[in-house]
């Protein structure tokens, strides 16, 4: 895909004769990289709001070692795009860009440069030279000619500017963060986000966040999301991970999907990186992250938030780098669940305050206040009414593979009235994980481990569709992958599991009108009925299980089912086995 082609609507020497839209001002979006090119989509059209004197094309800069997805990026939001070569035919009035690298051509348009982050907070390698550079800061030669102007979210950026960019002097417009402001509107849908992402109500959201670069949370520890996964329990916790553009653009989406296979097919959240991350971090119960600005943002946003990483690139003297010391470290060969649980504990919103009241001018006002900078730019008044809206952001798309194998640990308490079986699961293909990365296994609870003497037991369970055939062949429980029409349907594929799969103790399967069947090796059917929210048959399942191997009556019983935060009763009852079972 390329734009090698000039256009000849809605800009070049004959537009007139094509158009429909005869704007008096023309406005060219620099487009580098799908980081900078996203920052100016998700806010443009609010600044531009049914303003038909703006033509807005973008002009695609091919330059960056993080280009790849740009062009795509712009077709599928349908905007006109022109070559590099035709910005100064297209006689812009001005360009607008949230990437500071791009080699503007020749002319006297003024040149908007927004941040693609917050502000200037870490070091990154200079695409002009062997050396590093500081993230934000456009060329002196721009500075120089008197066209630049550098959108700036806080006053204290400006002295850290100036202090190593005098030429910077008289170029900055503060205007606020855009996009903080638009997490802040949306953090009331916080509960809206997650069920729109497919987590069950009572779980928590761990996001992990993760910029690009060696020294990241994914380039310092790939194996990290699948043991987090591998560590929380499924029926508390889901999991999702924010990775930034540079790292999809450079290494594609295939790598990044291969890499973080373990955790993917455990149920990890991967969440599309051009819009999706906003809606997602809003959603999230605790952060994960690193030196990166969405980090920053759920600090800003009063989550709690735990470091997995922190690359020394992060200036000092900046929000970024005091987060860095005031966060605290994830021990990420420790008890992960404890750490985020105690995160969760000892939240106060108000934590990080004064870091973000450090990184985030008078919240709120961004939009306004850059929509006034821009038509002072082209020359044009503002439309009226002032305000341009402030929208809530989109509900996310869910995503990340459905779990289909899980490592069961069950206790049973007998000295209960009922008796209570504990059920704790986790995705089996990471549970204990050990990665390449990985110096030990995350499964350094004892309390994980089996103990008959305590009545401790531990299992895998598999649904019949699970794809791995050492994990089906292996299973003790398997678990039917829809519910029965009918008994006689749930008996007839009871027979069949156990028949096709001789090392399974038990297969269980729900049924339609609710509840479950349980048949045992020996040829027991167990009918398991539930009051709680409980569909699907695993911790039914796990419930028979464990009351089968700590040799408990399984018939006429009332269990309590402690599964997660909840608790809810089983009544058991044991039916005639099927005629022609097969039964040992």
């Amino acid at each position: 895909m390329s734009a090698s082609q000039p256009l000849r609507v809605p800009v070049g020497a004959d537009a007139g004769r094509w158009s429909t839209f005869h704007g008096e001002k023309t406005l060219v979006v620099a487009a580098r990289t799908v980081t900078s090119t996203v920052r100016v989509l998700e806010c443009l059209p609010a600044l531009l709001h049914g303003d038909a004197r703006v033509t807005v094309v973008f002009a695609h800069d091919p330059t960056s070692a993080f280009s790849d997805g740009v062009l795509e990026l712009l077709h599928d939001a349908g905007c006109r795009i022109i070559p590099w070569t035709q910005v100064r035919q297209a006689e812009p009035d001005l360009i607008l860009t949230a990437s500071e690298n791009v080699d503007v051509p020749g002319g006297h348009c003024p040149v908007l440069v927004l941040p693609h982050g917050i502000g200037f907070q870490k070091r990154v390698p200079d695409s002009r030279g062997p050396r590093d550079r500081l993230s934000g800061v456009v060329p002196d030669s721009l500075l120089d000619s008197g066209r630049a102007w550098l959108a700036i979210s806080h006053p204290s950026q400006e002295e850290q500017l100036l202090s190593s960019h005098p030429k910077a002097a008289g170029r900055t417009l503060l205007v606020g963060d855009p996009c903080y402001d638009e997490l802040l509107v949306s953090a009331g849908r916080a509960e809206a986000y997650r069920q729109a992402l497919g987590v069950p109500a009572g779980h928590r959201l761990v996001v992990l966040s993760s910029t690009w670069g060696r020294t990241s949370l994914i380039g310092q520890d790939p194996d990290l999301a699948a043991r987090i996964l591998a560590a929380l329990p499924y029926d508390e916790f889901r999991v999702a991970a924010i990775v930034h553009p540079n790292v999809w653009s450079g290494h594609g989406s295939w790598q990044i999907r291969t890499l973080l296979a373990p955790a993917l097919e455990a149920g990890l959240m991967l969440i599309p990186h051009v819009h999706a991350w906003r809606p997602a971090l809003v959603a999230a119960d605790v952060v994960v992250g690193d030196h990166g600005s969405v980090t920053l943002y759920g600090a800003a946003l009063g989550k709690p938030v735990l470091l997995g990483a922190f690359g020394s690139e992060a200036v000092d003297g900046t929000a970024a780098a005091e987060l860095g010391r005031a966060a605290p470290r994830l021990n990420t060969l420790g008890d992960v669940r404890e750490q985020i649980t105690s995160a969760l504990a000892a939240q106060a919103p108000d934590r990080f305050a004064a870091i973000a009241a450090g990184a985030f001018d008078r919240p709120g006002q961004a939009l306004a206040r850059l929509r006034a900078a821009l038509y002072h730019l082209l020359d044009l008044t503002e439309p009226t009414p002032a305000p341009p809206p402030a929208l809530y952001l989109g509900e996310p798309e869910a995503t990340g593979a459905e779990v289909t194998a899980w490592t069961v640990v069950s206790t049973v308490s007998p000295t209960a009235e009922p008796d209570t079986v504990t059920v704790r699961r986790r995705p089996a293909t990471v549970a204990p994980y050990r990665g390449v990365n990985a110096g030990v296994s995350t499964n350094a609870n004892k309390d994980e481990d089996e103990d008959e003497t305590v009545g401790r037991f531990r299992h895998l369970a598999c649904d019949e569709r699970e794809r791995d055939r050492r994990l089906l062949e292996s299973a003790s429980v398997l678990l039917g992958g829809a519910p029965a029409a009918s008994s006689t349907a749930a008996l007839r594929w009871i027979e069949d599991a156990l028949a096709r799969l001789p090392g399974c103790r038990l297969a269980a399967t729900a049924l339609n009108g609710g509840g479950c069947l349980v048949g045992l090796r020996d040829g027991r059917i167990v009918e398991a009925a539930t009051t709680g929210p409980t569909a699907a048959p695993g911790p039914a399942a796990a419930v028979v299980y464990s009351l089968l191997r700590a040799a408990a009556p399984l018939d006429g019983v009332l269990v309590t089912l402690r599964i997660g935060a909840r608790d809810e009763d089983v009544a058991l009852r044991l039916r005639a086995p099927s005629p022609g079972s097969g039964a040992d």
